[in-house]
């Protein structure tokens, strides 16, 4: 999951965070995201996911690659 998200960084010349943040905006248009900024630095790398693009083609493989993964979390699905 870690290398697919970092490859589209690459590709896009973002972060693995703006990606994840792009991703989330890709689902609904209800999602609004609000991510953590202690720091001027991450602040200004949040802001920048609003240059950043995704196909519906690779929002489909990340959903894919998510949706292969057993999540310990909440609104996570265990595998039986």
């Amino acid at each position: 999951m870690l290398g697919l998200i970092g490859d589209l960084a690459r590709e896009r010349n973002a972060t693995m965070a703006q990606i994840s943040l792009v991703w989330m905006l890709c689902k609904k248009t209800c999602i609004i995201p609000i991510p953590g900024s202690r720091k001027p630095e991450r602040l200004r790398e949040n802001l920048g996911t609003a240059q950043v693009t995704l196909t519906a083609e690779e929002v489909a493989r990340i959903d894919a690659a998510l949706d292969g993964m057993d999540l310990a979390v909440f609104g996570g699905h265990a595998r039986a």
